[in-house]
């Protein structure tokens, strides 16, 4: 199941992140519907069993969600219209989050694992965003045009498949660094 999660979980670090503005907005949204579903759901947990616990999350998952999409799109209407496919999957991943047992783990590593993927996202979002458009911060704010790092930027990681290969070449550099720091231990072998 954990497996499972982690492929739901790429849905929106890689869709969703076109721009770290994008990132940040999808970040946020995900954070306050965890949230509030964590919070909504932990009485539910003790006193549901079975097919009536994943009744009683979808129910509340979707409700939550489309209150978030109905305060995005009364405050926030370019990006909710940018990213109105991606937050609609937020439900998805709270039921897999909560049947994958997250919710039943300690506080703290709860909020280490959301923390981490916040910043992965934002830390994509914003690559992406430099590599793509050549700037950083471009939509943040109406009259602000970003930080300028170069001219033009490769459109390529701007689309879905440049963002499969940037988490790709971050994994070959997290595992160069993480093999380069080990200690090797030789082994003769006759």
């Amino acid at each position: 199941m954990r497996r499972t999660v982690s492929l739901l979980m790429l849905v929106p670090l890689l869709g969703a992140t076109q721009t770290l503005s994008a990132a940040l907005g999808i970040t946020l949204m995900l954070g306050a519907v965890l949230g509030a579903f964590a919070i909504c759901m932990s009485p539910l947990r003790d006193r549901l069993t079975g097919t009536r616990t994943l009744l009683a999350s979808l129910t509340l998952a979707a409700t939550l969600t489309s209150c978030a999409d109905i305060v995005a799109q009364r405050w926030f209407l370019p990006w909710q219209q940018a990213s109105a496919l991606y937050i609609g999957l937020l439900a998805l991943q709270c039921v897999a989050l909560e049947y994958s047992g997250l919710f039943r783990e300690p506080i703290a590593a709860i909020f280490k694992r959301c923390t981490l993927f916040a910043a992965l996202m934002l830390l994509i979002g914003g690559l992406r965003e430099i590599l793509g458009h050549g700037s950083l911060g471009r939509g943040l704010s109406a009259s602000w045009q970003g930080l300028v790092v170069f001219p033009e930027g490769l459109h390529l990681f701007t689309l879905v498949p440049g963002a499969f290969v940037l988490t790709g070449v971050l994994l070959a550099a997290r595992q160069a660094w993480t093999r380069r720091h080990s200690v090797i231990k030789e082994t003769h072998r006759p």
